[in-house]
């Protein structure tokens, strides 16, 4: 086991965690050891990994640009980022939209199965409705007015508050470069030091992966819902899965086109970090490993890793965008409705503006849903037809999302200037020709 690499004992964890659990599901008491005594093993892991998300950015974010020294060199790259995150959003978006509407998955659903699905996930449909209504009582401004933190301390308490922390980051970094070297000197070591540590954390809370995605794993099989459901379910299933795993392809085509890197190499570079992202549906809790991925195995400098990578993991959901797309179509597929050009046009611009705004926390997604359902005049009782499946399909959604925003650091650096041979060399060497 000492021997294998990380992402093939993460898999192992994951397939020994589903075995366990559909053998503890023939015991009377088997779900309720999964859940008093394996699961909370699965929570402490994704808890540690939450714990350093924030120091990360904090650290990483600071040092990368005060590493630029120029803020030339910050507005340039951050202009990139953001245009490019913007497209393959846009790119994820239209593709949902087209397979549902070759598929159509929401005309293979009966009133019976409909009306059974909404008696069993009304209550979390009404809280995720409720949560969006708090949303839209805001002002337009308010994601513009929520973006600068009144205390830093307490934006960075909250993982929800990333684009805030991101904010001060970019802030103080901003300051480093413009006060002189010599007076900037001690902050930067400070920062330099405390991003090694956190570094070095990552590495030691890594050595649990398996264990860890091996609790997550068994605690989601024995908390599903029945068979019954998901069977509804998958022909809506597919359609997401289908748009994800085109997402993949794109990725890896763009990423050769453009740095010529194969696939393979791309691949294998960025797999403990979407073995992770599957198991926690967590972008912002993947985040330490994937920019040591991409750092490390993929070659990209620090100083862009440190300020694509955590910026990607709070406004780049790709996965999470296309998904609402599908959702929001299927819903109104079960429930009779024709929706027309400008309607899913419109979806189009309201998911990939709901996906930024997508915290990186499993489930966020649902909540930005009721607003693209609202803003297309689907009904939005329509939400508990997709909660049976949601869970096993965010594991999916944060996959592509964490792939996404690999791809892009890739093509930022290479833009750059600052692509090169990865520090530990475990790709195919002839990713060159």
């Amino acid at each position: 086991m000492k021997n294998l690499a990380l992402h093939w004992k993460i898999l192992i964890g994951m397939a020994l965690g589903i075995i366990f659990a559909l053998l503890m599901i023939n015991f009377d008491w088997g779900k309720d050891f999964v859940v008093e005594f394996i699961k909370p093993f699965g929570t402490i892991f994704i808890n540690s990994l939450k714990l350093i998300a924030v120091p990360l950015i904090l650290a990483s974010l600071i040092k990368g640009i005060s590493d630029l020294k120029d803020i030339s060199k910050l507005s340039q790259m951050g202009g990139r980022t953001i245009v490019t995150y913007i497209i393959t959003t846009i790119i994820a978006v239209t593709i949902g939209l087209t397979i549902v509407n070759i598929v159509k998955p929401g005309e293979t659903i009966s009133e019976e199965t409909r009306a059974e699905l909404v008696e069993s996930y009304s209550t979390a449909a009404d809280a995720k409705i409720a949560a969006a209504a708090e949303q839209k009582k805001a002002g337009k401004l308010q994601a513009l007015v929520d973006l600068v933190p009144s205390n830093i301390f307490k934006a960075a308490s909250d993982n929800g508050n990333m684009l805030q922390v991101i904010f001060f980051a970019i802030f103080f970094g901003i300051g480093l470069i413009l006060i002189p070297e010599e007076k900037a000197k001690p902050a930067k070591a400070f920062f330099d030091s405390f991003n090694e540590v956190i570094l070095k954390l990552i590495d030691l809370i890594m050595l649990a992966a398996p264990y860890g995605v091996f609790a997550l794993l068994a605690a989601l099989v024995v908390e599903s819902p029945s068979a019954d459901l998901f069977k509804a379910l998958a022909w809506y299933a597919i359609c997401v899965l289908l748009g994800l795993g085109l997402m993949m392809i794109i990725y890896s085509f763009i990423v050769y086109i453009f740095t010529k890197r194969t696939p393979k190499f791309f691949f294998e570079g960025i797999a403990p970090a979407q073995l992770l992202a599957f198991s926690t549906s967590s972008s912002a809790a993947t985040l330490p490993v994937t920019m040591e991925r991409v750092e490390e195995h993929m070659g990209v400098e620090e100083e862009v890793t440190s300020f694509v990578l955590p910026i990607g993991a709070t406004i780049n959901m790709d996965g999470t965008s296309l998904y609402q797309a599908v959702a929001a179509v299927f819903i109104a597929q079960a429930f009779g409705m024709n929706l027309g050009i400008e309607a899913q046009l419109a979806i189009i611009v309201t998911a990939t503006l709901a996906s930024i705004g997508s915290a990186a926390v499993p489930g966020a997604g649902m909540v930005m849903l009721v607003i693209v359902l609202g803003q297309a005049g689907i009904p939005e009782a329509g939400l508990a037809l997709i909660f049976a499946i949601d869970r096993p399909l965010d594991m999916c959604r944060t996959v592509v999302n964490v792939t996404g925003d690999a791809a892009v650091s890739m093509l930022v650096a290479k833009s750059v200037d600052k692509l090169g041979e990865p520090k530990i060399k475990n790709w195919d060497d002839n990713y060159k020709k």
